[in-house]
């Protein structure tokens, strides 16, 4: 949004941000073109092939076991236009981490398989920012607000909150 809107936005804090999907999360090339193709088509379908998320985002076991239980995560299969959007929109933010202006702080775990930590790095790296922090947290994978042993969590929160204080004192009044 920051990109579309870049006046818009004072800081943003961003939990293993999506600006690229791991690639062995995407599917094979061939597939992705058959996939683009039936998309014209049939756009709505649920035909994507999806790996399970919960077994990849999750590292408390039993955090995992829950959920099934989440009334608001998406379960389904994504239709073929919004994984086509999703590689289309991480690729074109991908492209443009340098545009990225606005204080920032960047959370990601080290052993996120679902949204490559790489790519958190380059986007520290490359954003033009002058007021930009990253925290890399040792053995934590993709869900670090909910699928992490509780220790973890209450780390990642702290984080945040204690940014979140720094940055809305500066422009508070």
């Amino acid at each position: 949004m920051h990109l579309k809107q870049p006046n818009d936005w004072s800081g943003a804090c961003l939990v293993a941000p999506m600006c690229k999907i791991a690639d062995d999360m995407v599917p094979p090339w061939i597939l992705k073109q058959i996939l683009i193709g039936v998309a014209n088509i049939l756009p709505k379908q649920k035909l994507v092939p999806q790996k399970d998320l919960a077994e990849a985002a999750f590292r408390d076991i039993k955090k995992r076991e829950l959920t099934p239980y989440n009334v608001i995560a998406y379960k389904d299969k994504p239709r073929l236009r919004t994984a086509l959007e999703m590689l289309r929109t991480t690729a074109e933010i991908e492209q443009n981490l340098e545009k990225v202006s606005l204080p920032i702080l960047i959370l990601h775990g080290e052993n996120d398989i679902v949204t490559d930590p790489a790519v958190s790095k380059a986007l520290y790296e490359k954003a033009s920012s002058s007021d930009k922090n990253i925290i890399i947290y040792k053995d934590a994978g993709h869900s670090l607000l909910e699928g992490e042993p509780d220790d973890m969590i209450n780390r990642v929160f702290s984080d945040i909150i204690s940014w979140l204080d720094e940055h809305s004192s500066n422009t508070a009044g």
